[in-house]
């Protein structure tokens, strides 16, 4: 089957008093994938997201949605949906009134409108709670309100900025699943994060972005096999081994092959206490590729 491309983004670029927060980003993302872009805060996400809606205007670049340029067009914005990551909702409204409002700001009225209220007051779990003031709402219900106001008018093209930052877990798992079942009803997501597990779960690609650059672009299976690393076998001992200090009950062995190298602890005749296999992973990957954690 032929992969068609929703969006197309080529050589962006941003700066901001001679500070490169973007700086030459490319990348296709194809209909109905969740694609990624993974990297810390300040990394240049949601710079990148702001000009991909045409919310700031890029120092140079294109950026094409089904093939078409200038995403500042109203004929394009209503294709696209966009969930940033500061709330977005009128607190002094339920919420109910709030998804009525963003519904007609993209022309939905009648019973299209009240048909897609309802779908979002039970895509956000807010069932019996749409007529309580968003201001009374919690964190959680908060988020999961901003995301459904996003997707009222029912756009093709998604762009989610860190959509789970300071919810509970159960709201973050509720968001998790909503945005599967976009993808599975054909719709595409761009998805915005700083937290690997989230990526891992969620992303079909993943790219990973920091000080305004990609640095890294594939699938998370793809990126872990190609800059991973080795794996690392951790060893506690019961006791040190002959010709080591009190204290130095702990070994770990970087290796490409770790069951060798458990075969080569039991040689030498170790009292092993438990031993653990640490395989590369994503965050290995951006420890290689930045020299930094994710989280900084």
């Amino acid at each position: 089957m032929v992969k068609t491309k929703t969006l197309e983004v080529r050589d962006l670029r941003k700066s901001y008093a001679g500070v490169e927060a973007v700086a030459g980003v490319s990348f296709d993302v194809e209909t109905a994938e969740i694609f990624g872009l993974l990297g810390p805060n300040g990394a240049g996400k949601t710079t990148t997201i702001h000009m991909l809606v045409g919310a700031v205007e890029a120092d140079g670049g294109e950026v094409r949605i089904d093939g078409e340029e200038d995403p500042t067009r109203a004929e394009l914005k209503r294709r696209v949906g966009v969930c940033p990551q500061s709330l977005a909702i009128y607190e002094e409204l339920t919420g109910e009134e709030n998804l009525a409002f963003f519904g007609r700001l993209y022309g939905l009225g009648g019973a299209a409108l009240a048909a897609r209220v309802r779908w979002g007051l039970e895509f956000a779990g807010l069932q019996g709670r749409g007529r309580d003031r968003a201001g009374k709402y919690s964190g959680g219900m908060k988020r999961r309100l901003n995301l459904a106001c996003a997707l009222v008018h029912e756009p093709r093209l998604v762009f989610l900025d860190e959509p789970t930052v300071g919810v509970d877990p159960q709201s973050r798992n509720h968001i998790f699943d909503g945005i599967e079942q976009l993808r599975a009803a054909g719709s595409t997501v761009v998805y915005t994060t700083h937290y690997m597990e989230e990526a891992e779960r969620l992303c079909d690609r993943v790219a990973i972005m920091d000080r305004g650059r990609i640095l890294a672009l594939d699938s998370v299976a793809g990126l872990v096999e190609t800059h991973g690393g080795s794996s690392a076998v951790e060893a506690e001992l019961r006791r040190p081994p002959e010709g080591m200090e009190p204290g130095e009950e702990q070994l770990r062995i970087e290796t490409a092959e770790p069951l060798e190298a458990i075969l080569e602890l039991s040689s030498r005749g170790l009292d092993v206490k438990s031993l653990r296999i640490e395989g590369p992973s994503l965050e290995s990957v951006f420890l290689r590729l930045t020299g930094r954690s994710l989280r900084d």
